[in-house]
């Protein structure tokens, strides 16, 4: 009616300046990933020693996954070698510590990362040369010829050993946990800011159309070449710090098999998310841990083999039900969760 009084507008809820993350992509990457450095070392303090080796574990797996998921959510290439170029790193790192022991263990690292670029140099300028089948044949052969080259010319089923000493107050277990970790949450940092940078736009261009990008200044060869190098590098800190992790680096911890494993760990987390590969890589930690625990004998062959059965429904599942990974239905989750919470 004329004589009512207007409405009042619906009071909209505001987020606290204070809690609000900065706009700034290094600043916002950063700031997460230290309350997840805090985070990880309160749960890391509070658990057993052997839980610390599976921490450990999830973290070198969430390397090598973040480094493919970049790779193949970027670009859309495909490489079913990146367990050979853990393989480079491994023994890279444990043949430098081997001939330089009393050099800082991150100097180690950096030469892992760097020789198993280079090799992701020599491998990617062909890769850039292939297309869908002929990639996947290249980096399979490269998964298939690495170890076998490595036993070639080490010339020992030992492998390289790997000596690692602790803080005399700090158990080994716990330390190899940090330092994994570490490595884990520098590396999503990393690629993070690599993101929401051009370089990543380059990535999606030649993902989304090789001529178009092209056409645009592009050069499709060398955006393909950099991508590649770029996941190498994650692969060869995952495989130096697989070598600490284990004490040594050997050629039987790094089968085919691993390859394919760590294209699956990717495809349940999500393709190209981050968050995925840590989804990725506890999936591939604790799900052979789980069914062993179930199948009453982790050492008999059904334990050994039903972990390859379950991660083939799982990507089935995913691919049905959830084509973005667990990342992505959980996204959808939180999202239908506030929804109803507002609506209530």
């Amino acid at each position: 009616m004329a004589g009512d009084a207007p409405a009042e507008p619906a009071k909209v809820r505001r987020i606290p300046a204070f809690v609000r993350l900065p706009r700034q992509p290094m600043l916002r990457h950063g700031l997460i990933v230290l309350v997840a450095a805090v985070a990880c070392y309160a749960l890391s303090v509070s658990i057993s020693a052997f839980a610390n080796a599976e921490l450990a574990s999830v973290a070198v797996y969430t390397i090598a996954i973040a480094g493919l998921a970049m790779l193949t959510g970027g670009t859309g290439q495909l490489s079913i070698g990146h367990g050979a170029l853990m393989c480079i790193g491994a023994y890279a790192y444990a043949v430098f510590a081997e001939h330089q022991p009393h050099v800082p263990l991150v100097i180690g690292l950096l030469v892992a990362v760097g020789v198993t670029a280079t090799a992701g140099v020599v491998v990617g300028l062909g890769a850039a040369r292939l297309r869908g089948p002929y990639l996947a044949g290249v980096t399979l052969t490269l998964a298939l010829a690495v170890p076998q080259l490595a036993d070639v010319y080490f010339n020992s089923d030992q492998g390289v050993p790997v000596n690692l000493t602790p803080p005399s107050s700090v158990e080994l277990n716990h330390w190899l946990a940090w330092i994994c970790m570490l490595g884990a949450l520098v590396t999503l940092l990393l690629l993070a800011n690599l993101r929401t940078s051009r370089y990543y736009r380059s990535f999606t261009a030649v993902r989304d159309d090789e001529i178009a990008a092209s056409l645009s200044g592009i050069s499709v060869a060398r955006t393909q070449i950099l991508a590649f190098v770029l996941s190498a590098a994650a692969a060869g800190l995952a495989g130096a710090l697989f070598a600490i992790v284990n004490l040594g680096a050997t050629s039987g911890a790094f089968p085919l098999v691993l390859s394919i494993l760590l294209i699956a760990g990717m495809m349940i987390g999500g393709i190209g998310r981050l968050v995925g590969a840590v989804w990725g890589g506890i999936v591939l930690v604790y799900v052979p841990i789980w069914l062993g625990h179930l199948v009453g004998n982790p050492s008999s062959s059904l334990a050994a083999n039903l972990p390859y059965l379950v991660f083939g429904v799982l990507i089935i599942v995913i691919v049905l039900v959830a084509p973005g990974g667990i990342d992505a239905a959980t996204r959808r989750c939180v999202a239908y969760v506030r929804r109803r919470a507002r609506s209530a």
